[in-house]
């Protein structure tokens, strides 16, 4: 199977231009192709993860990735699947999350001299003199033509800012610039950019001929991946003092049902044909198909190290085992007033809760649990020596804690 046919196997790929070159280019190892990662947080998500790793299976397979960060474009924002405008970032902050987003990428992706290059288009997007930028690009597109883009068309009702507007003009010129000054002839990215990349394909056709090979390729699930980075309105991180291993494990291990084969497919790099046998897999066999695919996402972002401790506790919290080891938090003699602590402020200090209020509600709603008893009373009460040996606390099904003694 070539690197090609993996990537369609995979269920990677939704749109693309001259596949027939395509093709040849990225399975003779010729392509050099760029992602762009706009620098909206100080850490990469879950969601990042279909194009960190399309980027090591092509860079595998010989090509060369550009990792392009956005230090410029998030001075705009992206208004593809959005519904408001985005917040607006100090440079200050652009910068600190682009110092971020690199020590993640270097896990995934091999960086120096003739392999994976990194560039921020704050190198030239920000040095752009608006007037020239008008005179030499934007003769090239077409009012109408972008006002049909489904990035645009979502935003319209609601209102979209002459800022956001810019951004298909700035992306396009992305590719335009990397074409000209690193030989880089492939971009990929999310069916939801594929308005704004197809600017870019058609902007170097423009400026330096038809002959100019510039290719696109969109990722077929990779608004979906996005969805994949979040759970119950919060981002599942790259970071690990975001998200800590074990919660980054617990995330992937209660994936439905439904998705499962798709995310061990897409996401991880087991053999397509062990993938087969596993499609086959029915009941509790399911289960056990979860784990592989937390395990080997957790190892590939955080190590093999955490990765086995992460679902020894999993295992260890769901009955598979006494000494595994689990998330903990220790309480100090500080946390006590009077030698004791009540269950709300034990959740907040816990983790397991955001505030006093947040906490009453989950044990009200029967939530909220301690080792194994239900706690039903919002003024339950506990003494510092009932923690001597540990206690699991627990909130819904998929949080929870060890309590123990600082």
């Amino acid at each position: 199977m070539t690197i090609y046919d993996e990537l369609v196997a995979r269920g990677l790929i939704a749109q693309v231009t001259n596949e027939e070159e395509i093709k040849t280019m990225i399975n003779e190892g010729k392509a050099t192709f760029y992602i762009g990662f706009d620098c909206t947080a100080d850490s990469l998500t879950a969601g990042h993860f279909m194009a960190l790793t399309l980027m090591k299976r092509l860079q595998m397979a010989g090509n060369k990735p550009v990792a392009l960060i956005g230090g410029g474009t998030t001075m705009i924002g992206d208004p593809s699947g959005r519904t408001d405008m985005r917040k607006m970032l100090t440079r200050e902050d652009i910068e600190h999350n682009a110092e971020c987003f690199k020590r993640q990428m270097e896990k995934f992706i091999e960086f120096g001299e003739g392999k994976a290059r990194m560039v921020n288009n704050a190198d030239w997007l920000l040095n752009l003199n608006y007037v020239e930028l008008l005179r030499e690009v934007g003769a090239c597109f077409s009012v109408n033509n972008m006002l049909r883009a489904e990035c645009y068309k979502q935003r319209m009702e609601k209102g979209l800012s002459f800022l956001e507007f810019n951004y298909m003009i700035m992306q396009s010129y992305d590719f335009y610039y990397l074409y000209q000054h690193y030989g880089c002839n492939m971009q990929f990215g999310g069916d939801d950019q594929w308005s704004n990349m197809l600017g870019g394909t058609e902007l170097i056709r423009r400026k330096l001929g038809k002959d100019a090979h510039a290719m696109t390729i969109t990722l077929l699930t990779d608004s979906n991946g996005k969805k994949m980075g979040k759970t119950a309105g919060n981002a599942v991180w790259l970071d690990p003092n975001k998200t800590s291993p074990f919660d980054f494990y617990q995330y992937w291990r209660n994936v439905g049902d439904a998705d499962v084969m798709k995310c061990i497919r897409m996401l991880t790099f087991l053999p397509m044909e062990q993938i087969d046998e596993m499609s086959k897999w029915e009941g509790s066999k399911i289960n056990e198909a979860k784990e592989i695919l937390a395990y080997e996402l957790t190892k590939m972002v955080h190590g093999e190290e955490e990765a086995e401790k992460a679902q020894a506790g999993a295992r260890a919290l769901f009955g598979a085992g006494e000494d595994a080891e689990v998330p903990t938090f220790a309480l100090t003699d500080d946390d006590y007033r009077d030698g004791t602590i009540q269950i709300p402020a034990l959740m907040v200090k816990a983790g397991l809760a955001k505030s006093t209020s947040e906490a009453r509600q989950a044990v009200q709603q029967g939530g909220v649990t301690l080792d194994g008893e239900k706690i039903t009373d919002v003024r339950a009460t506990f003494e510092k020596a009932y923690f001597t040996e540990g206690r699991m606390l627990r909130k819904g099904k998929k949080s929870f804690i060890k309590i123990v003694n600082a």
